[in-house]
């Protein structure tokens, strides 16, 4: 399997706009970041978690001519208001595949209410094949998806696990019965928004302490705001089975 980092960024993006804070002046392209989104690709089959308000730019830059699928972990904005923008794949595929919590589904639908409408329903809007999603496993081309439930303070976000890969975003509290569904994973991505504690995130301590729980072989932290800090300091301070992920990373599992 083939994972690409879309967007590793909070929910304004690096830079934020007007922000004179040093990372978001910085020159490297690594402390650039989109809203948060990865694109899982195995068998000629390319499906995305999230889609967010940079989804157009984030399939243009990596060329991605194909989408198979949309993996939501839950209805915040920088999760899902890109999905108007998968109406060019609509018209060349057909119906674009969506699977989600029946709570996100009906935000959604609240959100979208033209690409759901069944009667009169505008032309140019997308055609969707709705699948909710529980707990349980479930089968997307020849792999078994296993949601793991997370709290995001008080809301309910899934992370995902295929084969020995995780994905976790948005997550501040993780129940012991979710931490054993993520026994054996190799590669674990995991939000660390900042240095200091936050609300609704973890912030790089926990996400540390998180990742250590797991012991994958490879950890990648993601969902980073500006407070972190520059891309190459905070890289060089992580243990060795960690790195910072960064826009367009390509891994190969």
């Amino acid at each position: 399997m083939k994972v690409t980092f879309l967007g590793t960024g909070t929910s304004q993006g690096i830079p934020i706009i007007g922000s004179t804070h040093p990372v978001c002046l910085s020159k490297n392209p690594k402390d650039k970041r989109l809203r948060v989104s990865v694109l899982l690709e195995w068998d000629n089959y390319k499906v995305v978690i999230d889609c967010g308000p940079d989804f157009r730019q984030q399939m243009l830059a990596n060329e991605v001519d194909r989408l198979d699928g949309i993996l939501f972990t839950h209805e915040h904005n920088d999760h899902i208001i890109g999905l108007d923008d998968v109406r060019p794949f609509y018209f060349r595929q057909g119906d674009i595949s969506i699977y989600a919590h029946p709570r996100v589904i009906k935000a959604l639908k609240k959100r979208f209410d033209y690409v759901f409408e069944i009667e009169n329903k505008y032309p140019g809007a997308p055609n969707l094949s709705v699948n909710e999603i529980s707990d349980e496993p479930f089968y997307l081309h020849g792999k078994t998806v296993t949601p793991i439930n997370v709290m995001h303070n008080a809301l309910q976000v899934f992370g995902f696990r295929i084969d020995n890969f995780a994905y976790i975003t948005d997550a501040k509290t993780v129940p012991a019965e979710e931490v054993e569904k993520l026994k054996g994973v190799q590669t674990l991505v995991v939000n660390a928004l900042r240095i200091k504690p936050h609300h609704s995130h973890f912030n790089l301590e926990e996400a540390l302490e998180f990742i250590e729980k797991i012991k994958p072989k490879k950890a990648y932290l993601t969902h980073i705001s500006h407070l972190l800090g520059f891309h190459d300091e905070v890289e060089e301070q992580l243990p060795e089975n960690v790195h910072l992920a960064y826009d367009n990373l390509k891994l190969n599992l």
